[in-house]
């Protein structure tokens, strides 16, 4: 009986031996891990934010509030005296004396200088002489009208007779019509005498320089010996000025604001003599004469004022101020609101809820402007009508709330 033989069993493979990690290489490697996948998740999270969130915004704003305005109109002007007499002389002269000098209260007549009268005295006794040689040559001439007429009675009656010629008759009735006309231009000699008479003496009269109102003299032009000369025109010896106590302001007010002006309007302003006085006064009128320097046209609002201390002195330089309307309550807002345009980055920037603000049309001659409006981190457009202004805020007549932010400057920042 066979038996069967076994194959040989092969030899086992040697094992190898596993790779162990030791716990602080397994705990870098975790780490690692983690630091990766967090700054994956930074990365998408900032994408994200940085493609959605709309920039931020710097506003500048001011709130919208209720309280007084005053709408005024600035312009200058010069003081000077209700009436300003300019006082002259009509003859020619030496000054011989002075009455009044610079700042001296005067009375209406009352003489203020005088102007030598001698030649003006010998003017006057010839032309009395002449008037009296007049009256003599009337006399005259009435006597020989009475020959002449006695002459040709005579002739007349010798003609009738057949004593005298008809030429010899002529010649006497010639002659007494001369006589008769001799009488009319010894009278019309009288009459021219006695106008050179009158002449003479008003000219007399001229010599002496009287005040034609109550006032103070502010000006004197001569001095004693000096001789003034009024061939073509008066030499100006005194400027008075009546009641310094009532003057007026003359003042340049420009085409644009003269609408604004009335008669009646109060009115206040200042002196560089007296920079912490405010003076008063009263629009008398706004006169129609327009004054044209250099295309800029102008029109004069003539105030008065009171001048009780005698402060305010013809010629100084008035910086008035007319206030026009009022308002004590009024809902206000500063002008530079209506200033601000947001340019396109910063109008993005100012949208909310991504929807890019657009701006409204407005009809500025209406009335109608833009004020931007914050809300949040937002702005919006709104319309409102406007009213008076002082040129730093101005009235709000609608489309906006006490206590509303009115954006002044706004600049778009990327987050």
């Amino acid at each position: 009986m066979s038996t069967a033989t076994a194959p040989p069993l092969e030899a086992p493979r040697p094992r190898r031996a596993p790779l162990r990690m030791t716990r602080r290489t397994r705990t870098v490697l975790k780490w690692v891990a983690l630091a990766v996948l967090a700054a994956a998740a930074v990365a998408i999270v900032a994408r994200v934010v940085t493609s959605r969130a709309p920039a931020a915004v710097r506003y500048d704003t001011v709130a919208v509030d209720r309280g007084p305005i005053a709408a005024k109109v600035n312009a200058n002007g010069t003081l000077s005296a209700l009436v300003t007499v300019q006082v002259g002389s009509q003859v020619s002269g030496r000054i011989e004396s002075l009455m009044a000098d610079f700042n001296s209260p005067v009375k209406k007549g009352q003489v203020v200088a005088k102007i030598d009268p001698s030649l003006f005295e010998a003017a006057v006794a010839q032309a009395k002489a002449n008037y009296v040689a007049a009256l003599a040559s009337l006399d005259k001439a009435k006597a020989q009208q009475v020959d002449a007429g006695r002459q040709y009675v005579r002739a007349e009656q010798l003609f009738k007779e057949g004593l005298m010629s008809k030429a010899d008759r002529d010649t006497a009735e010639s002659n007494a019509g001369v006589a008769e006309a001799q009488i009319s231009a010894a009278r019309a000699q009288i009459a021219q005498a006695k106008a050179s008479l009158d002449q003479a003496k008003q000219n007399l009269d001229y010599t002496t320089i009287i005040s034609p109102i109550d006032g103070v003299v502010i000006s004197r032009n001569v001095d004693m010996g000096q001789t003034v000369a009024a061939s073509f025109q008066a030499p100006i010896l005194f400027t008075i000025a009546q009641d310094l106590g009532h003057m007026q302001v003359d003042t340049n007010v420009a085409e644009g604001d003269v609408g604004k002006i009335r008669s009646g309007l109060d009115v206040t302003f200042t002196v560089d003599a007296y920079p912490s006085r405010v003076f008063h006064g009263t629009v008398r009128q706004v006169r129609d004469n327009p004054q044209t320097v250099q295309n800029v046209v102008t029109y004069d609002a003539v105030i008065d004022v009171d001048n009780p201390d005698h402060a305010l002195k013809p010629g100084m330089t008035a910086n008035v101020t007319f206030v026009y309307a009022t308002r004590d309550a009024a809902l206000r807002v500063v002008n530079a609101a209506f200033r601000f345009h947001p340019d396109g980055p910063t109008l993005t920037a100012m949208s909310k809820d991504g929807v890019r603000p657009k701006v409204p049309n407005i009809g500025e001659a209406r009335g109608e402007r833009v004020v931007w409006v914050r809300s949040g981190e937002a702005a919006e457009p709104r319309v409102v009508k406007i009213g008076i202004t002082d040129g730093t805020v101005t009235e709000v007549l609608g489309g906006l709330q006490p206590g509303d932010a009115a954006v002044t400057e706004a600049e778009a920042k990327a987050k």
